[in-house]
């Protein structure tokens, strides 16, 4: 894979937090609303596993939602979605749920099954002023309809949004351009990875499974396992290495450089906007 002419380091890592979120789901919350600006247009960043069924049966019982994106991505487990829009879906192995609440909408998300492995992240993705207000829409991504790029040293990239070596991804969104990739390293030999960025969209790297090296002309420095690597905005791309069981999701986005304003589960520009939702919440006027 091509290098770049100047590769992003890594500013900051971040060690996420441990909490609970619906009815007492446990999970790391990796990108914490005091990163919000520094991160736009993403929000959240949520990792969630365990083979502990009372860790996670409880699941995500109906709650609602305005202003943003959700974007669920199951790495393993099964996890059942419905929507006061009438959506249904089931999230498995591989496959992505990509939400939009726009004007609101109400949903659950629960475990279909007793026990096993339950693992993966959920991302916040903002949407800009003008869009906020837009009808809700659901996408379910089953896992064989993500595209995979292989290259000939090991690495496979699934290109869940934007684009990596002209494949485009499962979802494109013009407002935000976001990029989402998850990156396996799969050779026993120490293998590299790279992706063009523009150096004002803002990027972060979370590794999974193992360990990666961030690589820029000055320097190597170590995405350690279950942290986020913040990268800085410079530079037209980044380079990976990693090998055998590396597993990491980069990602990327133009920021919107609008106010946030969030108050759980309603991001608006607005303290007005946020009283508006819940006062529609309250009298059932959400979808």
């Amino acid at each position: 894979m091509s290098t770049h002419t100047l590769s992003r380091s890594i500013e900051t890592l971040i060690q996420g937090q441990a909490t609970s979120d619906g009815a007492g789901v446990k999970l790391t919350r990796v990108l914490t609303q005091d990163l919000q600006n520094r991160l736009d247009p993403f929000l959240m960043l949520d990792l969630f596993g365990s083979g502990s069924a009372n860790d996670y049966i409880a699941g995500f019982p109906d709650h609602p939602h305005r202003g943003f994106e959700t974007v669920t991505y199951m790495l393993a487990g099964r996890m059942r979605h419905n929507d006061s829009a009438g959506n249904t879906g089931l999230l498995q192995n591989g496959g992505v749920q990509w939400m939009t609440a726009g004007r609101g909408v109400i949903h659950s998300e629960m475990p279909e099954q007793e026990e096993g492995l339950l693992k993966g992240f959920q991302l916040w993705l903002n949407l800009p002023s003008q869009q906020k207000m837009c009808a809700p829409s659901y996408q379910d991504i089953q896992t064989e309809l993500i595209p995979e790029v292989k290259h000939d040293n090991g690495v496979v990239v699934r290109v869940i949004a934007g684009e990596h070596h002209q494949q485009k991804g499962a979802v494109q969104k013009p407002q935000t351009n976001p990029l989402y990739l998850d990156i396996h390293f799969l050779s026993d030999d120490t293998a590299n990875f790279s992706q063009a960025l523009s150096a004002q969209h803002n990027a972060f790297v979370f590794v999974y499974s193992g360990e990666v090296t961030v690589v820029s002309q000055q320097k190597k420095q170590v995405a350690p396992l279950n942290q986020m690597a913040i990268l800085k905005n410079e530079g037209d791309g980044v380079v990976l290495k990693g090998r055998g069981n590396a597993r990491a999701i980069l990602i990327a986005g133009q920021p919107l450089n609008e106010p946030i304003v969030q108050y759980g589960p309603f991001v608006m520009n607005t303290k007005e906007q946020i009283i508006q939702a819940m006062e529609d919440y309250r009298a059932g006027r959400l979808a």
